[in-house]
Order: C-alpha cells, then structure tokens, then sequence
C-alpha cells in the first residue's frame, strides 16, 4: 500500500498502517509523506497506532514525544522510532 519504501523500519510501520487504513477505507498508495490526517485518521486511530509502534519496535515513546507531529506521516514515525531506538 506504501510507495516509495525507504526503509525496513518504514516498511514495518507501513504494515502497522493498513489495517487501520482499511478500516477507515483508504485503498490506496499511501506515500511516506502522506498525512494521515488528511486519509481519515481520528486521534483515536493515531493513539491505536502509536500504542502498536512501542510494541512493534520494542520502545516507550515518551509523553514529549506523543504529539500528533509526530505521527502525522510514516516518515515522521519512523524517524521518531529511529531516534528512540538510536537513544535505547
């Protein structure tokens, strides 16, 4: 569903992404800086999604951290994941 694969990080987030995608009904290429906002995501959907990053990535994103900047595209996330794991 993601073009333009950068990473395998993003691709894992990618792959964190389409269910929820689907069930907002999104069936489309999904670019890494497409904001997810914008495709239907609620604040409900972006917490359901971060909640699925910590597990997925083995991280605890921090309460600064948990801003909807940061989970506005699937390039933010994975560099929000790179630099928690980088700081790990």
């Amino acid at each position: 569903m993601l073009d333009r694969l950068v990473s395998p990080s993003t691709d894992r987030v990618a792959a964190l992404l389409r269910p929820v995608l689907a069930k907002r009904g999104v069936d489309r290429p999904v670019a890494p800086d497409d904001d997810l906002t914008e495709l239907g995501l609620s604040s409900l959907d972006l917490v359901n999604l971060m909640l699925a990053v910590e597990a997925e990535f083995d991280v605890k994103i921090p309460d600064r951290d948990m801003t909807p900047a940061n989970f506005r595209t699937v390039a933010r996330i994975d560099q929000l994941v790179a630099a928690l794991s980088q700081s790990a």
